[in-house]
């Protein structure tokens, strides 16, 4: 790499030196955590507090963001009687350089909000070091205590850094360009190696070591040498952050730090398990986006991936953005969404899924599948008269699902997720729901034979395509016991043909469900029924006020116009079948053998002999490298055009390539990967 050493001669190192204190507010993992209180103060006000007592600053400024956001902070700092430097928010290089002309300085020292107990001291005999060594650049040795970090560097390398740097990373970090090309870098060594010793403010736990390092001493007079003594004696003190990696801050992508700031305060980080951090790798995942268009995602870092996953877990068949349900969704939100009166939407959308299932005279609407399941079975249960239900396949989250795993804690395992805890859930609805297998005509019939049985609810398909005559004999055996039949097609309708999947089959429940599609992403979902079974809903309370607004039906109207003409159903059916296509031709070209499951425009792959968790996990890591958010289960848009697919096949070839050579690395193996929870697949 080319060294521009002649435009550093001449720099007299004695002279102004200016101390910079970066911060800001809008801190991704742990907000505003420069004003948290420590030791009395804010956290910044103690660091400047200490560090103006070292004796080799002629000055020292605060160098924040020059956005509004950052108002509140720029008061309070003068306030204080510090000076403040205002610049760019994310070019923070340019930040430093900026201030450092502004300030005429020779040499800066840099010291980030992150780092409260900043030991004057320390600050001393760096810069006194970097002086005697006529280095370009000095930073102390990483076996100091994280949060006693220093770095001293003359203003001619910050500026030529910020002349020349044009990686991002480079511009958000400031000095990362210069220790890779400065001609002379030296470092502040440590008498002893505390390097795993942590003191630094990035997270809420951080803060709390912070807070009782400052308790136990009582003052702002401690030094280095007073904390890595404490670390020896009182190792307790420092055990609540020890799980976090040094600087791991300016490691991590800002996805995995807000997803680190939501499990403290959101139970298990989010409101759907397929969609958590854990489900895809240990750590790299984006985890947010800031914005999604057609099959792409953009994260929190403006990074762009192709959603060749499980898009949006299977709710946008039209893509993401589908401009058409969302000019009808916006012109549903400007007429006004809730009102005291009821919206017409719902009447039309009712009669538009009737005609589309000729069987079927009455519809209830909520918003979930979850709900709308258990809308069907209540419904049904009252109709028959009969307490308990028979299941295959996944239903959702309540009480009336789960309780299947009271009399045996892994009955559900079969049934999508094994491992469903039915904790919370009464025991003495134990026995009320039985689950069968798919395709077993003979369990189904020993369940029956209980006359309390009234319920049969099922997916018409998931995984395996049904047995010849299967569904059928499920209908002649619900009719034959008295019993409602309710297909569950919250995720199998739309995706072969216009409506409940059960039409391709020529068979009709009594209540069909609907949910994922029919709403191409905003929250919308239906049980439709025959007349007789669905006016049981009449004698019984299910009502909620949100599943009265208006912008759901609105956009299943507009979806189901768009998948109508669009074709969109059949088109992402052979979509489907392209990608499986992209699977097995890699893999015949690779010596391995691919496995095929589910509906083709919901594929599930896996390659024969590997570790699935292990596969999985490498795939995503290194497909989320070639910008795809990609894994093992492949939910098809019409937005997966052939250009899509071809970029897709390309950067699943490379990926193929970089993982063969180490394929036993991946084979099947008795060790269980504790990374991932247990469950079968994500939907």
């Amino acid at each position: 790499m080319e060294h521009h050493t002649s435009r550093w001669q001449g720099v007299d190192p004695s002279s102004l030196i200016v101390g910079v204190v970066q911060a800001r507010l809008g801190s991704v993992r742990l907000p505003n955590k420069v004003l948290a209180e420590l030791g009395g103060v804010s956290a910044l006000q103690f660091l400047l507090r200490r560090l103006s007592r070292a004796k080799t600053l002629d000055s020292i400024t605060v160098a924040i963001p020059s956005g509004s956001d950052n108002d509140f902070l720029f008061h309070e700092i003068q306030n204080w009687g510090y000076e403040v430097f205002r610049g760019s928010e994310h070019d923070v290089l340019r930040r430093f350089s900026d201030a450092a002309k502004h300030y005429e300085a020779a040499s800066i020292v840099r010291i980030t909000g992150d780092c409260p107990l900043v030991d004057p001291v320390l600050v001393d005999k760096a810069v006194q070091q970097f002086q005697r060594s006529g280095a370009h650049y000095l930073r102390t040795s990483e076996e100091y205590p994280d949060g006693f970090d220093i770095e001293v560097f003359n203003s001619r390398v910050l500026h030529l850094a910020n002349d020349v740097a044009t990686d991002r990373y480079d511009r958000e970090h400031v000095t990362p360009w210069i220790q890779r090309n400065a001609e002379t870098v030296a470092v502040l060594p440590s008498m002893e190696d505390f390097s795993s010793g942590r003191v630094t403010l990035d997270e809420l736990d951080d803060l709390e070591v912070l807070r009782s390092v400052c308790r136990h001493f009582g003052n702002n007079e401690f030094t280095v040498d007073d904390v890595t003594k404490l670390m020896k004696n009182r190792a307790d003190l420092f055990l609540r952050n020890q799980h976090l990696k040094r600087n791991e801050g300016a490691r991590v992508n800002s996805g995995e730090k807000l997803w680190r700031r939501a499990c403290n305060v959101i139970p298990n980080g989010n409101m759907l398990l397929s969609k958590r951090a854990e489900q895809f790798i240990p750590s790299g995942w984006p985890s947010y986006f800031s914005r999604a268009k057609g099959c792409q995602i953009w994260d929190l870092d403006s990074n762009k991936y192709m959603d060749l996953s499980l898009m949006g877990v299977g709710t946008n068949i039209l893509g993401y953005g589908h401009p058409r349900v969302d000019e009808a969704v916006q012109s549903a939100v400007a007429a006004g969404n809730m009102s005291t009166l009821n919206c017409p939407e719902e009447v039309r959308l009712a009669e538009r899924l009737c005609e589309l299932h000729p069987w079927a005279e009455m519809v209830k609407f909520a918003r979930t599948g979850g709900e709308i399941c258990s809308i069907a079975v209540r419904i049904a249960r009252v109709a028959s008269g009969k307490p308990a239900v028979a299941v295959c396949g996944y239903h959702g989250w309540h009480d009336w699902y789960l309780s299947a795993n009271l009399a045996n804690d892994s009955a559900l395992d079969g049934h999508l997720l094994p491992g469903l805890n039915p904790k919370g859930v009464p025991r003495q609805l134990k026995g009320l729901t039985r689950p069968f297998f798919y395709n077993d005509i003979d369990a189904l019939r020993t369940i029956l034979a209980d006359d309390d049985v009234g319920t049969v609810i099922m997916e018409v398909e998931r995984s395996t395509p049904p047995a010849p005559g299967f569904l059928k004999a499920v209908r002649s055996l619900t009719r034959a016991h008295g019993c409602v039949l309710v297909f569950d097609e919250c995720t199998s309708a739309f995706r072969r043909n216009l409506g409940g999947l059960h039409l391709h089959y020529g068979v009709d429940p009594d209540i069909a469900t609907f949910g994922k599609t029919l709403g191409n992403g905003y929250a919308i979902t239906a049980a439709i029924g025959t007349r007789e079974v669905m006016t049981a809903a009449q004698s019984t309370f299910i009502s909620s006020t949100f599943w009265t607004d208006r912008i759901g039906p609105t956009a299943a109207l507009a979806a189901l116009d768009t998948m109508r003409e669009e074709d969109a159903p059949a088109r992402i059916h052979e979509i489907g079948f392209q990608i499986r296509k992209i699977w097995d031709d890699l893999a015949i070209r690779f010596g391995l053998k691919v496995t095929v499951s589910g509906l083709p425009a919901l594929s599930l792959f896996g390659i024969e002999g590997l570790n699935p968790v292990f596969f999985r996990r490498e795939l995503i890591y290194r497909m989320l490298r070639e910008g795809f958010l990609a894994n093992t289960a492949i939910f098809a848009s019409i937005a997966h055009d052939s250009q899509v697919l071809k970029q897709y096949s390309e950067a699943l070839f490379k990926v193929l390539s970089d993982i063969h050579p180490n394929i036993d690395a991946l084979r099947v193996v008795e060790t269980v990967d504790k990374s991932v929870p247990g469950f079968s697949r994500l939907a």
